[in-house]
């Protein structure tokens, strides 16, 4: 017990000294780096994000890295989503987990922005006409999470994040920490909590930045270049706090037999830069090779069209089919999704995933 008390300790600490100012409204478009709030993930979106008690594999760099420690061989991830269709945004991620060691596993995942093309307009032709550009958003992960026990799984996740437009550009570091704690008969109790998008402020650079001025003296007036400082921003750090539990609807006497898995999943998140939201979600598994999932989040004035200060509605939807396809019980997977939104025509997300 106090080895556990010990690991729990540490996240719930900073957990709580977060929340404290968490979730202030007044300071929503204070924080920039938007896209770290962006789940690019089919299995996770599928419950809306609610399973971060109980996420594996690479996904769990996002929610809470601390899952990334159930792989214990390799893992390959590719993801695509069609952001909010009709903006013709999409989010392009890949990813690779590798267990190190008994206990270790480290990762690497890229999440890559394609926004599109964008005109060019400035003072003098506010029209544009002058050809387009397309910002460049994508941040790297480097992860290591380690089974503490068999009970206690705990990681840190390191991340690289890039805003960049042809002319100006804003770069940072963020650290994400979280743990996962399972117990019960069946290893059907799971508790998290993860602090994510800790980091120091960032801020542009570059020559758009940089404007023509003239300047007058008594020896006459003559041109000069001025550099504008940007302000810098802060990132939009959040607490996540998740609980799941299992039902094994079949099992022999030593529940091993678990063909019919129903998993209830629930996520509090205590956000920095606006409201504090909650999640739910359900996911059926028959043989852990077919999932079926549904999920929504819950914010203040949701449900009020004239105040929502979010696209998605909340509901969203999912399945995945994994089969085994080797002698060493190798799977690969497809996952899909589906979120809900208002307007825009909701976002789907397709990933391929490869157990080795």
């Amino acid at each position: 017990m106090k080895i556990n008390l010990k690991y729990l300790a540490i996240p719930v600490s900073l957990a709580l000294g977060l929340s404290v100012n968490a979730g202030n409204p007044e300071r929503t478009g204070q924080a920039g780096a938007s896209q770290l709030l962006i789940n690019p993930f089919a299995r996770n979106t599928g419950m809306a994000g609610s399973n971060s008690a109980r996420v594996r594999g690479l996904e769990a760099q996002f929610l809470n890295v601390a899952g990334t420690a159930y792989t214990r061989k390799t893992e390959v991830l590719f993801n695509r989503s069609n952001w909010l269709q009709g903006t013709d945004i999409f989010i392009n991620t890949f990813g690779i987990t590798q267990g190190i060691g008994e206990t270790g596993t480290i990762g690497l995942g890229v999440v890559a922005i394609n926004a599109g093309k964008i005109p060019i307009t400035t003072e003098e032709q506010p029209e544009g006409g002058l050809g387009t550009y397309s910002p460049s958003f994508y941040n790297i992960s480097l992860s290591y999470a380690k089974m503490f026990s068999d009970n206690i799984f705990g990681g840190v996740n390191f991340k690289l994040v890039n805003e960049q437009i042809p002319n100006a550009a804003a770069h940072g570091l963020a650290i994400d920490a979280g743990i996962q704690y399972h117990t019960g008969k069946y290893d059907q109790v799971h508790f998290g909590i993860a602090l994510r998008n800790w980091g120091p402020k960032m801020s542009y650079v570059g020559d758009g930045l940089s404007r023509q001025a003239v300047a007058t003296s008594i020896n006459g007036s003559y041109e000069l270049t001025v550099n504008n400082r940007s302000a810098g921003f802060e990132l939009p750090t959040m607490v996540n706090i998740g609980a799941s539990y299992d039902f094994y609807l079949t099992k022999d006497s030593t529940g091993l037999l678990k063909q019919h898995r129903l998993s209830i999943h629930g996520n509090f998140t205590s956000n920095s830069f606006s409201y504090d939201n909650g999640m739910v979600g359900l996911e059926y598994a028959w043989k852990e090779m077919l999932m079926f999932r549904v999920g929504s989040f819950v914010e203040k004035n949701m449900f009020n069209d004239d105040q929502r200060r979010n696209a998605f509605t909340g509901p969203s939807a999912g399945l995945t089919f994994e089969v085994p396809f080797n002698e060493k019980k190798s799977t690969i997977g497809l996952d899909y999704s589906y979120r809900f939104s208002n307007p825009f025509g909701g976002t789907h997300s397709f990933g391929l995933r490869l157990n080795l």
